[in-house]
């Protein structure tokens, strides 16, 4: 784990399938008021996957030891698409396991996947070539394409291997069909975010999200597609410094 110089409360940033790039505005946002730590996910960039991190749940798992061995209280888990998941099972998991009793103080779910919402399907993020991925993802579909053939060698096997570390870990699905029906154990502050355009998962599959967990907050954030922290930051961190703000 990477983390800022200590200032008060910590945040756990979590990363979605794009890697640590795409939370980089998020991580140097919180970093100003908080404690900020942000994690590669064992397998991305690169980096060796044990092979005992098998699942979201797994993942969730391995983060909240690392914590808890830190000595890690209220920590706020941000999480963004496959991070936001993260947080949800971490969440989950520190509500039903002494071990982690107040290691977590709350989440903040950016356009997360992982369940199952009856009419709003997860895109099918593995089909997608890079002109449709960008067409799912972003508000602006041109700000988000990034055309194969500028690509290097090296770039192109990277994407590769932490798509391979992705399917490994959460499923070619993205979801587990159990994980809406559990979300009403989580007993901390959540704020669901989500982009208006996103077409990854939809603001409806969001909404469902949030109604799912007691008390959650939903938040939608215009002209902003999977990633509203890159393509609107000013309107997400409008949404989210309140949050944080309030707990």
């Amino acid at each position: 784990m990477v983390a800022s110089e200590p200032t008060t409360r910590t945040a756990l940033v979590l990363h979605g399938g794009g890697g640590p790039r795409t939370i980089a505005p998020i991580a140097e946002h919180l970093s100003g008021a908080m404690r900020v730590i942000a994690p590669t996910h064992p397998g991305w960039e690169g980096t060796p996957r044990p092979g005992r991190i098998d699942s979201v749940s797994a993942l969730a798992t391995h983060y909240l030891d690392q914590l808890r061995e830190r000595g890690e209280h209220d920590v706020v888990l941000v999480g963004s698409s496959l991070g936001g998941w993260i947080a949800l099972e971490m969440a989950l998991h520190a509500a039903a396991d002494a071990r982690y009793a107040g290691v977590v103080g709350a989440v903040v779910d950016i356009d997360g996947v992982g369940a199952v919402v009856d009419g709003e399907p997860i895109a099918d993020f593995f089909a997608l070539d890079a002109r449709g991925l960008a067409q799912a993802a972003w508000h602006d579909p041109d700000r988000g394409y990034i055309d194969p053939a500028t690509l290097t060698e090296e770039q192109r096997a990277l994407q590769r291997s932490n798509g391979q570390a992705m399917a490994a870990v959460a499923g070619t699905a993205m979801s587990d069909p159990t994980l809406l029906a559990r979300l009403g154990a989580i007993a901390v502050p959540t704020l669901v975010v989500h982009g208006a355009s996103d077409r990854i998962v939809t603001p409806a599959y969001g909404r469902s999200v949030a109604d799912a967990i007691p008390g959650a907050a939903f938040a939608e954030v215009a002209a902003a597609g999977h990633l509203p922290h890159l393509e609107a930051p000013q309107a997400t961190w409008s949404v989210i410094d309140p949050f944080l703000a309030a707990i």
